[in-house]
């Protein structure tokens, strides 16, 4: 686990864990049904089993791990169809609202930030980067909700994110993707509020079609 700078804050040892298995579970390198071994992550990051414990507790709260005893052990929650829609059908209002509230508050430097992000994202796919480009839409989610500027509509998207950051990571309509985030762009800059909810509504209901469509083939 890392050591704060000097004179910073010292971040605990759970909240290290936590982020560092919601990044694993988020980029796939933990995925659906896999098991967490609480003793193997202790030894990984040279740490007891408490915070551990604690770590893997949040993120069951949090709805990406599940606990099985009768397997005895921990695991990488697998979403079922009901549950997808219901994420869908939460994330879509909290989406639309952080798009309005980003219309409404964002200033110049925002505005600019996200123009980067969309034209960035543009690029990637155009030279077939799509790690950059993933990158890129991923960041320019965040800048969003940051210019939001509601702290506790950002700590409601985080954990939905996270649960379906896996899969957006195989992102098969990289080109509607990148249009949309282009439209919120316009959107923001213009201090058009309805529209920018609008376009962002539109841009969830896509994205949950895309993936309930992924799941029947």
């Amino acid at each position: 686990m890392t050591e704060a700078p000097d004179g910073e804050p010292r971040v605990p040892l759970r909240d290290q864990v936590h982020d560092e298995l919601q990044a694993r579970i988020s980029d796939g390198r933990l995925r659906p049904g896999d098991r967490i071994f609480e003793q193997e992550l202790a030894i990984e990051f040279g740490i007891s089993r408490v915070p551990v414990r604690e770590a893997i507790r949040m993120l069951q709260s949090a709805g990406m791990v599940e606990v099985r005893p009768r397997r005895r052990g921990v695991f990488v929650r697998s979403l079922d169809r009901q549950q997808l829609e219901e994420l869908f059908d939460v994330r879509e209002a909290l989406e639309a609202l952080a798009a309005r509230l980003a219309a409404e508050r964002s200033d110049s430097a925002d505005v600019d930030r996200l123009g980067e992000l969309a034209t960035r994202a543009r690029e990637a796919l155009d030279s077939s980067d799509t790690d950059a480009m993933s990158e890129a839409n991923t960041e320019f989610h965040d800048k969003l909700v940051a210019v939001s500027r509601n702290e506790l509509l950002a700590s409601m998207l985080e954990p939905l994110h996270g649960r379906l950051a896996a899969l957006f990571r195989l992102n098969l309509e990289p080109e509607r993707v990148c249009t949309e985030h282009a439209e919120l762009y316009a959107a923001i800059a213009a201090g058009d509020a309805e529209r920018a909810s609008e376009i962002a509504r539109k841009h969830v209901r896509a994205s949950r079609a895309m993936v309930l469509e992924r799941m029947v083939h």
